[in-house]
């Protein structure tokens, strides 16, 4: 179900979309350990996630990035204002994916959910029963994206289809599958995380840095996935919802938040399978973002802007029917992606590289593809993306392992305060 760009209608439309953030980040103190205080936050905005001492942000939807950008700014400056002066002791916000000094598993306490919310919690507990609480610590970003209904209903308009609902479920479908696919482009280009403090895989080390041999911890085959590799189906939203509750039958997820994958489609309100069912799809969301420390709010916004250049070149390709190999193979990629190694080999598009070479081609395509719609402004967000595989020093990965991989929770510290001021000071 790809996008005609040849029609004017839709070509007009073609970056009119809606897009929000959702940014988990750990609380600490002064000394570097995680913070034992109450969340103390009340605000739809301002959630916890797994821990209390997770923040999670959530924005709004809005109709461009850097309203949404502003907003989560916004947010982190109302954050930084109550850390600073709390009673027991000044905080911070952790600025890296990976967490900070951690003194074992009975340090991270599983988020306080009272009253209608107490089976948050409940939940929470099964999820540290069933992975540890560790790897609940890693903290990413996850970017919810979706058209613009006047696009959806101009491609609607030239399909010759008659249900706009299943037409409208059924471009997410295929987005949903082309992201997948590509889900290792976004990991190697955004990867942020390669260093971690030794107490994190032991807890008699504290203080120790450790230069791992991924780019993104989390996004690597020692991060945070489900204990099998789930295969999906994407021929309509009934396959879709119904393969994620055959795992769900069969006991190996709880239910459909439990999904640890790149890609999810997720329905209007709650994210239950029946809303998806009757409601359709509202939004795709990626989550492999690790968050970024060289920005004040975890991710920058030429990083998004890619992504959303990387929709819009997906959906004008031809369709795609992934396999449940292919899906594999794209969990392995994502994984591969992870590792901070250029001549790490990837199976891309029935063909075996390294991923730096592939990663190139795939980007010069992506360029070749906008040189015809005659705005600098996006070959310039390409380019940007084209230089971190062509100068390795500008992989954020690598910025990070060479400022941070002498004394990772330290220097952390110097960067989490010098944030917190430059916030409250605006």
């Amino acid at each position: 179900m790809s996008f005609d760009l040849n029609n004017h209608k839709i070509k007009d439309k073609i970056f009119s979309a809606c897009f929000g953030l959702e940014k988990e980040c750990l609380r600490v103190d002064e000394n570097g350990f995680l913070a034992h205080t109450d969340h103390g936050f009340d605000d739809e905005h301002l959630q916890r996630d797994f821990c209390e001492n997770q923040v999670e942000f959530v924005t709004d939807a809005f109709d461009n990035i850097k309203d949404v950008c502003a907003q989560l700014t916004q947010l982190h400056k109302t954050v930084q204002k109550n850390l600073a002066v709390r009673k027991s002791g000044r905080e911070f916000l952790w600025s890296f994916s990976n967490p900070p000094y951690v003194k074992g598993e009975n340090d991270v306490p599983i988020a306080n959910f009272v009253g209608t919310w107490a089976n948050k919690s409940v939940y929470r507990k099964y999820l540290a029963e069933k992975y540890g609480r560790l790897k609940m610590l890693y903290s990413g970003i996850h970017f919810n994206f979706s058209f613009n209904n006047e696009l959806i209903e101009s491609a609607f308009e030239s399909s010759g289809k008659s249900d706009f609902c299943s037409f409208k479920n059924d471009i997410y479908l295929e987005l949903a599958q082309k992201s997948v696919q590509y889900a290792w482009l976004i990991v190697y280009l955004t990867a942020a995380s390669p260093v971690i403090d030794c107490s994190f895989i032991n807890a008699d080390k504290i203080g120790e840095t450790v230069v791992t041999n991924y780019s993104s911890a989390r996004c690597s085959e020692a991060g945070y996935w489900n204990t099998f590799v789930p295969t999906l189906k994407y021929g309509s939203t009934e396959e879709y919802v119904q393969s994620i509750q055959k795992y769900v039958d069969e006991g190996r997820l709880k239910s459909a938040s439990e999904l640890y994958y790149p890609i999810r489609l997720k329905p209007q309100g709650e994210n239950t399978l029946e809303n998806l069912h009757i409601r359709g799809v509202n939004h795709i969301e990626f989550r492999m973002f690790d968050v970024n420390p060289l920005s004040p709010i975890g991710i920058l916004e030429d990083d998004i802007k890619f992504v959303h250049c990387l929709i819009v070149y997906l959906m004008s390709q031809p369709k795609i029917t992934l396999s449940d190999d292919e899906q594999i193979t794209a969990i392995n990629n994502e994984k591969m992606a992870a590792r901070l190694d250029d001549e790490q080999t990837i199976e891309f598009l029935g063909d075996k590289r390294s991923i730096k070479s592939t990663a190139l081609d795939e980007l010069c395509k992506i360029r070749k593809f906008y040189e015809s719609f005659g705005d600098d402004e996006i070959l310039k967000i390409i380019d940007k993306q084209i230089d971190k595989i062509k100068y390795p020093d500008k992989r954020y990965a690598n910025i990070v392992k060479t400022e941070y991989g002498e004394n990772y929770v330290k220097n952390g510290l110097k960067l989490a305060e010098k944030y917190q001021n430059e916030l409250i000071d605006t």
